[in-house]
């Protein structure tokens, strides 16, 4: 049975599989807002972390480049 909070990690787990079969239509659409990057170290601490907890800077970060996009339009 898996732990309670590594969804994150098992969503990661698939995106990878996915990447290797092609672009990932997640990427591809967080991409298009500018906030891929931000994205990326989200993914990263939760990958290292594995608890979105110690992810809250990344996840501020990631949130407000999101708030931003929306603005724009």
């Amino acid at each position: 049975m898996a732990k309670p909070g590594h969804a994150w990690s098992r969503a990661a787990e698939q995106a990878e599989a996915e990447a290797e079969e092609g672009e990932d239509p997640l990427d591809a659409m967080i991409a298009r807002t500018g906030c891929l990057e931000q994205h990326r170290q989200l993914q990263e601490c939760m990958a290292e972390r594995q608890d979105w907890r110690h992810c809250q800077a990344q996840l501020r970060a990631f949130g407000a480049c999101m708030a931003r996009r929306q603005q724009r339009q």
